[in-house]
Order: structure tokens, then sequence, then C-alpha cells
């Protein structure tokens, strides 16, 4: 459990995590994966907040265990003056810290940008918040509702006639922390073209994160005064595209825009005359004849299995898939096959099951070496091997609650 160095592309990259909750977190852990040496820092006694959520076995929260891999743990109270020093003891060790406390928190404990540089001038900062360190909206809290539903996502979730709809997890967050591994890739990219370069300060905003990520509102409310409302399951640019019941009850999703998977699927449901039918001509008739479409092939699908519909459209190339649960994708041979799912070492159960490495590198892969651990677990390591304190330094830290 104390192995130091990671395997993949960023080993010997050094980072501190001193976010919370989800998304800078999984931006520190999505570094991790591949190779980073990420210590992980909260506060003596209470911890990450992620540490109580749901679900739990035995009293431990299992969705930390995956949100936090990789990483070591240790504990640093940065309000105190000799936690602060120990922080900047460890920053001038490091490469990256990521941080999402409430905009000017940082500064009101002496520990604002321009200090943390002045002890590593070529750090990069990540600073994660709900809607960045500037603007009117700066010190409003940063939950993945609020930012989800103020970056254009939710009002576009859900059926046209029933209330607008957050998906069953709060995706939000993980979005931010793609875009925080994403930004510290890039600042550390510049950072290491000179040595003479100096660190970069990355202001995130999750709530701007959500709203690049729906490309095309923008754009469309400038061009055309549109402004995008809910559909329920039917995307506005193809047709046929719904969420259909088969014979067995379960679901399938159907899509595709051009002339050749439209053909595809008109042949698996065995109405290759669909294809030249001018209703259905090119991609925008066949979306304004939609309700045609949908009746079709949902009465086709309506009357088969979910198994015999995923092997007819597979048959001809055609775009429909099963909707799966939880247990089928644990049973998918693609899933199996490409690993998606691998068993990682715990220090409760032994070996959990989770998530695989995303994206895989033929070359220099990465590796999980262990879920997330208990409070603390690293201290031991952290102080003594990474700040370089002896025995009674670490239990005089300890006495005094810094640590």
């Amino acid at each position: 459990m104390n192995e130091t160095s990671g395997a993949g592309p960023l080993k010997g990259l050094r980072v501190l995590d001193i976010a919370t909750i989800i998304a800078g977190p999984l931006a520190a852990t999505l570094l991790a994966d591949f190779g980073a040496h990420v210590v992980k820092l909260e506060l003596p006694g209470v911890g990450d907040g992620l540490r109580g959520f749901p679900p739990f076995r035995d009293g431990k929260s299992l969705w930390w265990k995956v949100t936090n891999r990789g990483k070591y743990f240790g504990t640093l109270d940065l309000r105190k003056a000799e936690g602060k020093e120990l922080f900047l003891r460890m920053v001038a060790r490091s490469d990256v810290v990521i941080e999402n406390f409430r905009p000017g928190t940082l500064e009101r404990w002496g520990l604002d940008v321009e200090t943390l540089w002045a002890a590593n001038p070529r750090l990069v900062v990540l600073r994660l918040s709900g809607f960045g360190q500037d603007g009117p909206s700066r010190e409003m809290s940063g939950l993945a509702r609020i930012f989800e539903a103020m970056g254009g996502l939710t009002a576009i979730s859900g059926s046209e006639d029933r209330p607008p709809m957050h998906t069953g997890y709060p995706i939000g967050d993980p979005i931010g922390g793609l875009f925080g591994a994403f930004a510290i890739m890039a600042a550390l990219w510049r950072v290491a073209q000179s040595e003479r370069e100096r660190g970069e300060e990355i202001d995130l905003a999750l709530t701007e994160a959500l709203f690049r990520i729906i490309e095309v509102l923008a754009i469309e409310y400038d061009q055309l005064g549109y402004v995008r409302t809910r559909s329920g399951n039917r995307n506005l640019y193809s047709a046929p595209s719904d969420v259909f019941l088969t014979a067995d009850k379960r679901y399938v999703t159907i899509a595709g825009s051009t002339a050749r998977t439209f053909a595809n699927n008109a042949r698996a449901i065995g109405r290759p005359d669909l294809i030249d039918d001018p209703r259905f001509c090119d991609n925008a008739s066949r979306v304004a004849h939609a309700d045609d479409l949908d009746r079709i092939f949902g009465g086709w699908i309506a009357s088969h299995t979910q198994e015999e519909a995923v092997d007819a459209f597979r048959a001809t190339n055609g775009t429909l898939a099963p909707i799966y649960s939880i247990d089928q994708i644990f049973e998918d041979p693609q899933f199996k096959a490409r690993e998606a799912i691998v068993s990682v070492e715990d220090e409760d159960f032994g070996q959990v099951r989770m998530q695989g490495l995303v994206p895989r590198f033929k070359r220099q892969p990465g590796k999980i070496r262990w879920s997330a651990k208990r409070l603390a677990a690293d201290n031991e390591y952290i102080y003594r091997e990474v700040v370089g304190l002896d025995a009674d330094e670490i239990e005089g830290y300890k006495a005094k609650g810094v640590i």
C-alpha cells in the first residue's frame, strides 16, 4: 500500500489535492490513474464531505473509494500558522495544487497564489468554484445541481409536459473534473517548454464548464433567437430517435441522422421501402415526420424482445442499443473484453470492482494502485518522506491538531 511511484505517462508528476467532494478530487484522481503522485490533504478529524455520501457498506462510503482512488491520504489544518508552513514546504516540492474552496478562502488563510508561487514559481494551481474567482456571483455556493441548472443543462432535460429534470447522477461534477484535468495538463505543457516559464493559475467555473458542453445552444439563440426547451427522449436533429419498450419490458434507444444509418435501420425492421419514401428522403424530412417514424419503429420494437431487437439491428449495422442497467454492464462481453471493470485493492474489503482506466494507453498504460483510504491513512509516509519530518516532530504536530 506504500508504493510511491505510479505507472503511466504522468509518473513523476507531484500533485497536492486539497479539494473536496467530486469535481476537484476527480481531476486529481484522473492524474493519479496515469501515474501522478497525488497527496490528498483533509481537515484533521473531519475529512472530505464525500466520506459521508451513500451508498455505504459497513459504514464506509463506496462513492469515496472510487472518486479518490490511487492517492496518499494525509490531514492538515491549513487555517493554523504551522499548517500553512507545512503546506508551503509541500508546495515547494509539488507541480500542481488543486483547490475548490469558496473564492477568497485561501487568501484569508494567507495562501494566495502569489504566496504559493513564492514557494514554487513553476506551480500550476487549479481553482474550481461554482461561478469563478470574480464576478457578482463568485461567492455563491457551487453544488452540482446549481451549476447544472444555471449552466443550461436542466432546462433541456426531461419531457415537454413535465418539470425540468436533473440526471440521476450529479453530472456537473465529473464534467468539471474532466475540464480540470485537461486544464492542468495544458498548463503543464507550457511550463515544461522552458525552465524560465512561470506557473499558472487556472480559474475553472463549473457553471461555465456545463455551459460549454451544450455547444449549439448559444449560437442557436444568437443567430436564430431560438430558446431550446425539453423534448423528452426524442432529439431534435434526427429521426427516428426515442426510447422504446420491448416485448420483454426492457428498453432500447435508437439514433442515426445519415442516409446510410437510416437505411440500415429500415432494413433491420424489414422495411426497406422506407428508404425511398419521399417523407424520409433526407434527415430534415425525417425530422419533420418524426411521429410517423416513431410509430413505425416503435411498433416493430414492441413486438420483439430486447435481445431480438439488438440482434436484428446489429445484423444490418443499424444504430439501436439496449439501455443497460448496471448488472447488464457487468455482464456485457465488450465491457469484459476491454476490462472496463477492474478489481482494485481495498483496505476494508480486500478487493472492490470499479471502472477501469479511460482512455487506454498502449505504450505507457496507467494503473489503479488502490481505492481511497481512511482519513490520515498515509500521514506517516507524507510527513516523513514527502516533508522530511522526524517522528518527534510528527507527534508534536499531531498533539497540536495541525495534522
